[in-house]
């Protein structure tokens, strides 16, 4: 599998506000599968190119203000990735197959809020610093796969020319589940998997209250206990 990237990086320089905007259109294609393409603002995905529903998707959040691409903006992707393509086979023949250089990745696995039984929660898998950007993420619950409720983000660019992907899981904790996030990667000797126990979280969260409120009083005890012993001392003295 061959990867032809085609990164444009333009600074939008605004003379009336005074400010510097990075604006950034990432496409990137594979040999013997469909590539992506996204555009971005200062590190941020505004929107990228869906091959299956054969559209271009707007990913700002809703709290953004208002934009859209123009309307032939998936023609011209789809112009990209097959100038992209046309240069990938022009490489190989010129350069006879080269090696490709590769990163591993790096992955995290966290809670998007507080943790709490029967409460809905969100676990996001973080995976970063890894070339070329084809990889696999697998979820499991209890040693049992699970793919309902999991999305998986655009690929997105990193200044050290690797890249990030996040994979989210909808979930509900409960007490005894552990969940794991395993990637799978050609720079990875094996698959690196990443655990979450609910057990640690919940236990963490409960006895921290139980844990201030303790020393707490521990301290006001010692505090009356050193109040008097001193009473009894002056009054000794008198």
């Amino acid at each position: 599998m061959r990867l032809c990237v085609f990164t444009l990086l333009n600074a939008l320089i605004y003379t009336g506000a005074q400010a510097k905007y990075k604006d950034m259109h990432i496409a990137g294609c594979f040999d013997t599968k469909q590539g992506e393409d996204m555009y971005g603002l200062e590190g941020d995905e505004m929107g990228h190119a869906d091959f299956s529903k054969r559209e271009f998707v707007m990913t700002l959040p809703d709290f953004a203000d208002p934009f859209s691409y123009a309307e032939e903006t998936f023609d011209t992707v789809k112009n990209i990735q097959q100038v992209c393509k046309d240069n990938i086979h022009a490489y190989m023949r010129i350069y006879k197959f080269p090696t490709e250089a590769t990163a591993p990745p790096e992955n995290s696995i966290y809670p998007k809020d507080d943790v709490i039984p029967g409460v809905k929660n969100i676990l996001i898998c973080y995976v970063t610093g890894f070339y070329p950007p084809a990889l696999r993420v697998k979820w499991t619950r209890n040693n049992e796969d699970v793919t309902e409720g999991t999305t998986l983000s655009q690929f997105r660019p990193n200044e050290d020319k690797t890249f990030t992907i996040f994979s989210t899981l909808s979930f509900t904790p409960e007490q005894g589940d552990i969940y794991t996030c395993t990637v799978e990667h050609q720079a990875l000797p094996q698959p690196q998997t990443k655990m979450w126990d609910a057990d640690d979280e919940i236990t963490v969260r409960s006895i921290g209250p139980s844990v201030f409120c303790g020393v707490g009083l521990t301290v006001g005890l010692l505090g009356v206990a050193v109040g008097t012993f001193f009473f009894v001392k002056i009054n000794n003295c008198n």
